[in-house]
């Protein structure tokens, strides 16, 4: 039997009855915007992120489902409670990204049901978190300079160390995070071992395997030997219209710098317009043997073509080391995009905020590929909103032009142009351009 989304959304289709009790009185007064119970149940950290162990309902899922859609019968008050009961969810630990069984985050339950007030909480959540976990990853403990505490370390690394302070080693050699035992009436038992997230066909593709990979160019897409879409025709005109915001009137005689050549789609549309200067940093083998071939645009007759020795160079190496000897070597561009594989966010704001200041010219523009969380709406959304923040610390205003996708090829995994491709990692309808100019 087909449910209808009023029915999968009902609450005796999302409070189990294998739920424990502990994580189903939560669930229920969420689900009843009752704020005086909600909060004399966060009695403990994991109360807030308790999951329903067949469902995955959340709390946070619970308070935005049952609000449904918008009508005429909304109750003021009741809606005022929800949102309450939202942010007090959030005050306490309530994780804006938790996916139910229907792969859904309590933002995409918000955007689905069109409550955009209580979608808007949840980007401002991830926001926050994501900024906190960016300054975690550059903080790092200081060391003592006190000899006496030096001679102390030295002579406990003669001792055995007692059973309480073992640290476990993972095979990769890092440090696995300690257990900690948490009384907590369940809770965290039945969330480690309860609901299972539903498997997507991500796969964690970081530089280093990314550059190991085999790559195969064909049916106008770039792919590893996982399957994993590295570049493809689609992004076509999103490539254009890149190209239209970084080079303006698109003018000859620029200086242009392109990190992460793929299949070439934009460096081609940067050489239609005769720049001055052309480079392009790529670090894959596959993509530089592929530049080499015979046919390939960029290849030495191109090199030669340059206005002077030197102008038109394909830097071979990873950018966060060609991108320093430019900078030493005194290069600066009118046009910078940026658009690489197998790298995270972290890597695009450390290029932006240590090379463009001295890369880009105090009248260029730079730009990226933003694909950042574009496999679904609230992720991009908070990306959108970490990027413009990040980038004003760096120094720099962006200018978010919106183009439309075409999704009539994109709907659907697996099918039109993911055919062959492991993951969809586009599905939004909006693509939301980048265009970056120093503040002031």
């Amino acid at each position: 039997m087909i449910l209808l989304d009023s029915e999968r959304d009902a609450i005796s289709a999302r409070i189990s009855e294998s739920c424990p009790p502990e994580i189903q009185r939560v669930l229920t007064a969420a689900w009843a915007h009752d704020v005086e119970a909600v909060k004399k149940l966060l009695d403990n950290p994991e109360a807030a992120r308790g999951q329903d162990p067949l469902t995955g309902e959340t709390p946070l899922h619970a308070a935005i489902r049952s609000c449904g859609p918008p009508s005429e019968d909304d109750d003021g008050a009741d809606l005022a409670a929800a949102k309450e009961t939202v942010q007090e969810l959030l005050l306490w630990g309530g994780i804006w990204n938790d996916v139910d069984d229907r792969n859904e985050t309590p933002g995409c339950v918000a955007h689905r049901l069109g409550r955009t007030e209580l979608y808007n909480l949840c980007v401002d959540a991830g926001v926050r978190a994501e900024m906190l976990f960016g300054v975690l990853e550059g903080y790092e403990e200081l060391e003592s300079d006190d000899e006496e505490e030096e001679e102390e370390d030295a002579e406990d690394a003669h001792r055995e160390p007692e059973e309480s302070e073992m640290v476990v080693v993972g095979e990769d050699g890092e440090e696995a995070p300690e257990l900690v035992d948490i009384p907590t009436n369940g809770a965290v038992g039945e969330r480690t071992q309860g609901f299972k997230p539903p498997q997507d066909n991500a796969v964690d593709v970081n530089s280093e395997v990314y550059l190991r990979s085999k790559l195969t160019y064909s049916d106008g897409k770039l792919v590893d030997d996982e399957g994993n879409g590295v570049m493809m025709a689609w992004e076509t005109d999103i490539m254009r219209q890149s190209v239209d915001a970084l080079l303006p009137g698109k003018e000859p005689g620029k200086r242009i710098l392109n990190i992460g050549f793929g299949m070439g789609i934009i460096d081609t549309m940067f050489a239609e317009t005769k720049p001055a200067k052309h480079h392009i940093v790529e670090a894959h083998p596959g993509v530089l043997e592929h530049i080499s071939s015979p046919d390939s645009k960029f290849g030495p007759s191109w090199e030669a073509s340059a206005p002077e020795p030197g102008a038109y160079k394909i830097h071979q190496g990873k950018w966060q080391e060609v991108c320093v000897k430019l900078l030493q070597e005194g290069n600066v561009y009118d046009a910078i995009y940026f658009d690489t594989f197998g790298e995270d966010y972290s890597q695009l704001r450390l290029f932006f905020t240590e090379l463009i200041p001295g890369l880009l010219d105090s009248n260029g523009i730079f730009g990226f590929f933003n694909g950042l969380g574009a496999d679904r709406m609230i992720c991009y959304d908070v990306y959108t909103k970490v990027a413009e923040l990040h980038l004003a610390d760096a120094g720099l205003d962006v200018e978010w032009k919106v183009i439309d996708v075409d999704m009539s090829r994109l709907a659907e995994e697996g099918q039109g142009e993911w055919e062959g491709v492991r993951r969809r990692y586009w599905t939004l309808d909006k693509y939301r351009l980048p265009i970056c100019t120093f503040l002031g």
